[in-house]
């Protein structure tokens, strides 16, 4: 990043003379750190068992009790950043996941550990939109946008899985605690960083107010829908846990419907909806969501589980894709001015389809590494980098300043739910597949079959994603030139 200021027209965020690449670090740090604690602790589960004495529901409400109050606090979270602050959002953020993390890696025992990791998904909620909001704020050229957003969304793919790598490394190496430590120093220096670079927002002469219904209504209705599903895998689909919880879920969706309906100052500005870009944006990251989570949950257990890779080596198998998503993520951005992001957003999804109809190949015995693993998983990689920030772009493009956090966090929300859906709903189906399969195969054979199933049911959600892009104008966006000739006119006028 080499220009220094955001243009005249974009709103005050950095302090004077401050290089905008300071705010691209931040932004971009935070969400790794966030997309990194989905993953990182996955390894460190067996030690952590051991060592606090955890239960297997404990076990998974290591994983699980991030997720959720992760998912149910984005939406209050980023408008809450629109309203009060961009700053103060993120040094909230920053501060709770830094001591969270601290607490966790210093607990004595399975409480002190799972409501640390409840307190950090609150933080990662604060992080994860503001970093977004805070790019699409100071970057109103559409080319430094592009640009900023390309390595943005880069650290959200790669994160997923370096937190397998760093996890097992961490784990092996030291302890399990040290999957949590690792947060704090960086946490504390975006803290820092933030204090010291960001300005506050300026002093509104209207009293602030938060749609407090719509935000209880979301909150409450989004966590209540991602503890139905990530309880589904484990207990069932018609256990009580599961059923009330998302019938709980629709009563308070429904009933945000309504209050948003309602609201004179609604949690998610109406106006965010007549944004084509916006709706269409949000599906397809949902979309993603469900092949992505699902995608990788399911690799690591076939390498794992299936062939008998250890842990450090299934991460290590993994490099190779993480790579391909930092390096494609950021050569994407030169394409969506030339294909439009109708045309990039097909061409994604087609490819990411393909690697994973190739990826559904995988033997029962040891895999030819080359053939049957990288092939597939490097194809899959440059498909979801073209997406991810066209559907970025897609969905932030034409959104007001005051609104950067809603539609951030909408976004963010979308990702989550579907990850939650999709593993939800796959867990069930290799469950189901594997049962059936088991009548005439051996018992690797039938696992492995469900993971083949469950490759091919997200190659299918990845061509509705495809599908549903041609919904988008297919002009492509303007150039670098082209945008600011406009505004001077504009100013002009």
């Amino acid at each position: 990043m080499s220009e220094t200021r955001a243009a005249p027209s974009a709103p005050a965020v950095l302090r004077p003379n401050l290089p905008l690449g300071v705010v691209v670090a931040m932004s971009c740090l935070a969400f790794f750190m966030v997309v990194l604690d989905t993953t990182i602790v996955t390894l460190a589960l067996p030690q952590m068992r051991t060592g606090l004495g955890l239960s297997d529901n404990q076990q998974q409400w290591v994983i699980s009790g991030y997720l959720i109050t992760l998912g149910g606090f984005l939406l209050l979270a980023a408008r809450a950043g629109d309203l009060f602050g961009h700053k103060r959002m993120f040094l909230f953020g920053a501060f709770v996941f830094t001591v969270a993390s601290l607490v966790g890696g210093l607990a004595t025992g399975p409480a002190m550990l799972l409501a640390a990791r409840l307190v950090q998904g609150l933080g990662a909620a604060a992080l994860q939109p503001t970093s977004l909001s805070l790019i699409t704020a100071s970057h109103p050229d559409e080319g430094r946008r592009r640009r900023a957003l390309a390595l943005w969304s880069a650290m959200g793919g790669a994160a997923g899985t370096f937190g397998v790598i760093i996890g097992g490394v961490l784990t092996t190496e030291l302890s399990w605690r040290w999957v949590l430590f690792i947060n704090v120093p960086f946490g504390a220096a975006l803290f820092v960083a933030a204090l010291l670079t960001l300005l506050p927002a300026p002093a509104s002469t209207e009293p602030i107010r938060l749609d407090l219904p719509g935000a209880l209504s979301a909150t409450l209705g989004i966590g209540a829908l991602s503890y139905g599903l990530s309880q589904a895998s484990s207990d069932g689909w018609r256990s009580w846990s599961v059923v009330i919880a998302l019938a709980v879920a629709v009563v308070l969706i429904a009933g945000l419907v309504v209050v948003e309906a309602t609201s004179s100052r609604p949690l998610i500005p109406p106006a965010l909806f007549r944004l084509g870009g916006l709706r269409i944006g949000n599906l397809v990251m949902l979309l993603m969501g469900v092949t992505m989570n699902a995608m990788f949950f399911f690799v690591a257990l076939y390498l794992q589980q299936a062939i008998g890779y250890s842990a450090l080596r299934a991460g290590m198998a993994m490099v190779p894709v993480t790579v391909v998503l930092v390096i494609a993520g950021i050569a994407a951005r030169g394409l969506i001015p030339v294909l439009g992001p109708r045309l990039t957003l097909v061409i994604g999804g087609l490819i990411t389809a393909g690697g994973l109809v190739w990826l559904s190949r995988v033997p029962t015995h040891p895999p030819v590494y080359v053939v049957h693993f990288l092939g597939p998983t490097l194809v899959i990689g440059i498909g979801l980098s073209l997406m991810l920030l066209t559907v970025t772009l897609t969905g932030t493009t034409g959104v007001d300043p005051a609104n950067a956090g809603a539609a951030a966090g909408l976004l963010n929300t979308s990702r989550h739910i579907g990850g939650a859906i999709g593993l939800a709903v796959l867990t069930t189906v290799v469950a189901t597949v594997t049962s059936h399969a088991l009548h005439h195969s051996t018992r690797l054979g039938a696992v492995v079959h469900g993971y083949r199933v469950a490759f091919l049911v997200c190659a299918g959600v990845m061509l509705v994603a495809a599908l549903a892009s041609l919904a988008l104008p297919a002009a492509a966006p303007q150039t670098d030139e082209k945008a600011t000739e406009k505004r001077a006119k504009a100013d002009a006028t």
